[in-house]
């Protein structure tokens, strides 16, 4: 719970992290996040040993081809998360998130042919009613809200095609981003654009704690995942949203007019038809699950052998009569001091 929560934490607070850089553009930040990533990755690998799982990966085209998919995917992400941070738009971010868990089940729908039980329609149809409201009420579709939260998804399921845990993922994912994350920052420095120096050792630390603070989330949920129930880990994805919508209300000043109250309203509920359904579904396993073990039980009792001991003592392997204590049961040995106790 603790590496949960503190995942889901520091991300919740990440803009405040970009919100320090907001003289430097979001392209650049992007760029060093990237190009820091892999150095910090290859550090956390060093420490913990973690180095048997990249000659298999090389060794396999297709998963390397999965890993590019999901680098492309997590950049876009980034970057429009950091351009969100530095246009005042962080409520609208958060919003994404809160979609995500809709548009991942339909995507589950839509690519993996997955059946939806009756309260995840119903949470799918809320959730896409509420981007419709806010799209008329604004004059335009929330393109950075479902953007984010496709991109996220898609993310989602292409990682769990790769079959990498957190800490492997982020770092293949680094290493395919950082040539052209080097080749960008040596172009805006040849040009005399890169910030990276120019304003100052605070601003360079910033810049280079990026892939730390990049890092740190996805290794602490991945401790996360491995130890709590996924619908727990599934209930704590909403910490980072409710944060970052938080930020946006009162940390960073940004309005909420009526329709985006009425949209954030209409998602939250959504929102809790599918937490009840998930917790309903949880509930009903571990009763099945008890039931089972139960049942399982009862056949393994009704099949066990009986009679007098020693019938059971020759199906045991020792003959009936003999002392286990020593050989040919002569009265030797702690078992026959045992029965003589």
């Amino acid at each position: 719970m603790a590496y949960g929560l503190t995942a889901f934490g520091m991300w919740g607070l990440l803009p405040l992290y970009w919100a320090l850089l907001a003289t430097t553009g979001p392209a650049e930040v992007l760029a060093h996040r990237m190009l820091w990533s892999l150095p910090t990755a290859l550090v956390i690998l060093a420490v913990v040993g973690r180095w048997g799982w990249i000659p298999g990966l090389l060794r396999q085209p297709k998963r390397l081809a999965l890993v590019a998919v999901s680098t492309s995917l997590i950049t876009v992400n980034w970057y429009l998360f950091i351009w969100a941070v530095a246009n005042d738009r962080v409520i609208e971010a958060s919003l994404g998130y809160f979609i995500n868990p809709l548009i991942t089940i339909a995507i589950g729908v839509l690519l993996l042919r997955e059946r939806l039980r009756t309260a995840q329609w119903a949470a799918v149809g809320i959730g896409l009613l509420a981007v419709v409201v806010m799209g008329v009420a604004y004059g335009r579709v929330p393109w950075l809200s479902l953007v984010l939260s496709v991109t996220f998804a898609l993310y989602g399921l292409v990682k769990k095609r790769t079959d990498l845990d957190g800490l492997e993922g982020f770092s293949a994912d680094a290493a395919l981003q950082f040539l052209p994350a080097l080749g960008f920052v040596i172009l805006l420095t040849a040009r005399g654009e890169s910030s990276f120096v120019a304003e100052g050792a605070g601003h360079t630390l910033l810049l280079i704690g990026s892939g730390l603070a990049t890092a740190l989330p996805l290794i602490f949920f991945g401790a996360a995942a491995v130890r709590v129930p996924l619908s727990t880990v599934g209930l704590m994805q909403y910490i980072a949203p409710s944060t970052m919508f938080l930020l946006g209300l009162l940390a960073f000043g940004e309005e909420m007019p009526p329709e985006r109250w009425i949209g954030f309203v209409m998602v939250w509920t959504a929102l809790t038809i599918l937490t009840w359904d998930v917790l309903r579904q949880a509930r009903r396993s571990r009763v099945a699950l008890r039931e089972a073990g139960r049942a399982a039980g009862q056949r393994l009792a009704e099949s066990a052998p009986t009679g007098p001991p020693e019938a059971t003592a020759v199906a045991g392997g020792i003959p009936a009569g003999a002392d286990a204590g020593g050989p040919g049961g002569a009265g030797s040995g702690p078992g026959s001091a045992a029965r003589r106790g």
